[in-house]
């Protein structure tokens, strides 16, 4: 089959051309400023790439169109269509079909699912489970929106048959570990991606309001996540933090599988001990211990769902612990970019208040009260343009020592969003409209043995490199 994919250098759909390049079908795709890393990782596997939307790309003749959710029917102010290309596919009657959906149908079919959902801590949840499962011999295929350190792909097929059968329900068949975005499938599929997925192993790792352009409020989420429930078998598994309320609330409108939970002291599943060092205690004996290099203790968590994730598939919890003493996170996950001068500079996916709490509170349990956290950050996602959390943000940025805010592109006031911390110079927060002005802030700041963490969901302008190269001069 040649499937050509509108939207190619998005995580998600640039994991799903590699899978469909290694099934042995013929795939092109097209995007907007064709980018890396994932732009360099398609052309390696002998993906064309071209740039733009454009309405001649009929004449390539797939079989399929497959269809990111970055296309839309908007119009420019013009008139003319943003999307010509999705335009001219409409107007021909040719074949188009969503992400999720082309996975579901030829990779996911035959194979035990197992979904990690989440508000945060998704990718690197996904990828400490195909981790140990990989560690335990089971070669599973995955799908991730990152790149896991420990595997250098973010997406593979994996074994045909599962190396290793388990004694559960359909034990032989092979294994399949994916990222359940809730975020919406395409422009004519408005249901959260993984309702495509099809899970026998559903993991529910927490769940707070986020992409406030698409849902109205929590609730609205909380019905998404409760259609994934309903997709999964009698003989499948609901892996529950137990200390989240929302999630409860998902649970009681109804759940016809098993259910394991983690985290409270209650839970199936919990910790003793700090997030680096810590026991897993499986209702009320203590299993496993991991010691690994990962902090915070929503590391301990992610670990503590993956483990219960792989233990139904067969995996003991103390096989998962050893595997996870071995896990290298994943990339832009407290990623140190460099050190210059005694300054080091780390690169950071958090972008929602709690995953900036989450990420500087780690940090700051590592290096204990002495040292100092400047915190740089760009409200970038949807949900932090359009202002939705912004009272939030002094909360969030509490265990930094100083806060830089990029504000480029928002409709809202940053400085007096950030004013309960103090705002402005010898304050501790400050606010810049551009990349240079924001690194010279931090720079002029920064002094031997800080620790500078640079916190978006985009390229963040380079800064990072352009931090290291200032801090050198």
């Amino acid at each position: 089959m040649h499937i050509h994919i509108l939207g190619i250098c998005g995580t998600f759909m640039g994991g799903l051309a590699a899978l469909a390049r290694e099934a042995g079908h013929k795939v092109t795709g097209c995007d907007a400023g064709v980018y890396p890393p994932m732009s360099d990782q398609l052309r390696a596997l002998g993906i064309d790439l071209i740039e733009g939307f454009g309405a001649d790309q009929l004449a390539l003749r797939p079989d399929m169109f497959v269809v990111g959710n970055v296309v839309s029917r908007t119009r420019l102010a013009d008139g003319t269509p943003k999307f010509p290309l999705m335009e001219a596919i409409l107007d021909a009657g040719l074949p188009y079909t969503s992400g999720p959906q082309w996975l579901a149908e030829h990779v996911l079919q035959g194979r035990h699912v197992l979904t990690v959902a989440g508000t945060h801590g998704k990718t690197t949840t996904t990828s400490m489970l195909a981790w140990i499962l990989e560690s335990s011999g089971q070669q599973p295929g995955f799908l991730i929106g990152g790149v896991p350190l420990n595997f250098g792909v973010s997406a593979r097929l994996g074994a045909a048959q599962r190396p290793a059968p388990a004694a559960a329900p359909l034990g032989a068949a092979p294994l399949f570990v994916i990222e359940a975005d809730e975020y919406d499938t395409a422009f004519f599929d408005k249901r959260s991606k993984f309702v495509h997925y099809r899970p026998r192993t559903a993991v529910l790792n927490n769940l707070e309001f986020d992409h406030a352009d698409i849902f109205d409020d929590l609730a609205a989420i909380e019905r998404q996540f409760h259609h994934l429930v309903r997709t999964v078998p009698p003989s499948g598994r609901v892996v529950v933090n137990g200390l989240e309320e929302s999630l409860a609330r998902v649970l009681h409108t109804g759940c016809w599988s098993e259910v394991t939970s983690f985290g409270a002291a209650v839970s199936d599943f919990h910790a003793v001990g700090d997030p680096q060092a810590f026991d897993v205690v499986h209702q009320g004996h203590t299993v496993a211990r991991v010691e690994w290099t990962l902090t915070g203790v929503h590391n301990q968590l992610n670990a503590l769902a993956a483990m219960a994730a792989a233990h139904h598939v067969g995996v003991a919890p103390e096989q998962a612990a050893a595997a996870l003493g071995s896990f290298q996170n994943v990339k832009r996950r407290m990623e140190l970019r460099g050190t210059v001068g005694g300054v080091a500079v780390y690169d950071d996916f958090a972008h929602h208040p709690t995953a900036l709490r989450t990420t500087l509170d780690g940090l700051r349990r590592t290096l204990g009260p002495g040292a100092r956290i400047l915190a740089v950050f760009e409200p970038r996602s949807n949900t932090m343009k359009l202002g939705a959390m912004k009272s939030q943000l002094p909360w969030a940025l509490e265990p930094a020592d100083l806060a830089f805010c990029h504000t480029a592109g928002l409709d809202w006031d940053a400085a007096q969003a950030l004013a309960p911390l103090g705002i402005g110079p010898g304050q501790r927060a400050q606010t810049a409209p551009d990349i240079d002005t924001l690194v010279a802030l931090v720079t002029q700041a920064a002094r031997p043995g800080d620790h500078v963490v640079c916190m978006s969901n985009g390229g963040f302008g380079g800064i990072h490199a352009k931090l290291l190269q200032a801090l050198q001069k």
